[in-house]
């Protein structure tokens, strides 16, 4: 499988993702399919040749090898990947739609732009990359519960017992390097919840962004409703227009003219 053309195709997604999506995409392309192409397929390209059980019935290894390993490690692993890094092309497919919009929208109102910035994740696009966030997550724990069930759990036993027909009775089966193949297995559970975390993390950063900004937006209005309604205006007349524009001063004033014709009345009274 050539995963170079998956990767050039997937790199122009790191653009339009947050910081988030960036250390998603490492995390793929760096421990999971470059451990997968690299020493996976080298630890695993055995399992069917040195599968061995203690019979020389005809039939019987065969029949024991599909009831061990209903599906392989191998190829599990490959769907995962490509129905994981499947749902980032949406949102790169959604920006393209975007771009397009845009030129024919230019050639139409003479230059003019629909979009300020076509990858911003804003309305329709922000709905979208959300979606292969919920998609991604949801494909990686769906492998992940497909494994735990066919294998039932993620172990490799040393000896496996198998009755099916044709044995003759009941035989021992050995794999060849089970704890070499336990430990790559367990490295790709493990990458593999890592990226399940990496995109409930951007999930829950990009809800509360957006209800960050919806609560910004509304603060913001209800502040201009509220300077448009106390709009400050010359709502009283200037003081000139008033008798009396201080009653506390009106009062202070008669108090001083009531001691000072008390002052003159003693005055006369003294002469």
């Amino acid at each position: 499988m050539n995963w170079s053309g998956l990767e050039n195709l997937l790199s122009g997604v790191n653009k339009y993702s947050t910081a988030f999506g960036r250390i998603w995409l490492s995390m793929v392309f760096v421990f999971r399919v470059l451990v997968f192409v690299v020493a996976a397929q080298r630890v695993w390209g055995d399992e069917s040749k040195d599968f061995v059980c203690n019979t020389r019935q005809p039939g019987c290894t065969n029949v024991c090898y599909d009831h061990i390993f209903p599906i392989s490690h191998i190829r599990l692993w490959a769907l995962q990947l490509i129905f994981v890094t499947c749902p980032s092309l949406m949102v790169m497919a959604h920006v393209k739609y975007r771009e397009s919009k845009d030129r024919k929208y230019m050639a139409l109102h003479k230059g003019s732009h629909l979009y300020a910035n076509p990858g911003k994740k804003r309305g329709g696009l922000w709905w979208t990359y959300l979606v292969s966030l919920v998609f991604k997550a949801g494909f990686d724990s769906s492998f992940l519960y497909i494994l735990f069930r066919i294998y039932h759990g993620y172990d490799l036993p040393k000896l496996s017992k198998c009755s099916l027909s044709p044995c003759p009775n009941t035989v021992d089966c050995f794999i060849s390097r089970p704890t070499e193949k336990k430990i790559f297995m367990l490295f790709m559970v493990v990458s593999s919840s890592i990226c399940i975390f990496m995109c409930i993390l951007e999930m829950i950063y990009l809800i509360g962004q957006r209800i960050f900004k919806v609560i910004h937006i509304r603060n913001e209005n209800q502040r201009m409703v509220f300077a448009d309604q106390h709009e400050l205006t010359n709502i009283a007349p200037p003081r000139s227009q008033y008798r009396r524009a201080d009653p506390t001063r009106a009062d202070s004033q008669l108090s001083l003219n009531k001691r000072e014709k008390v002052g003159e009345r003693q005055k006369t009274t003294v002469l």
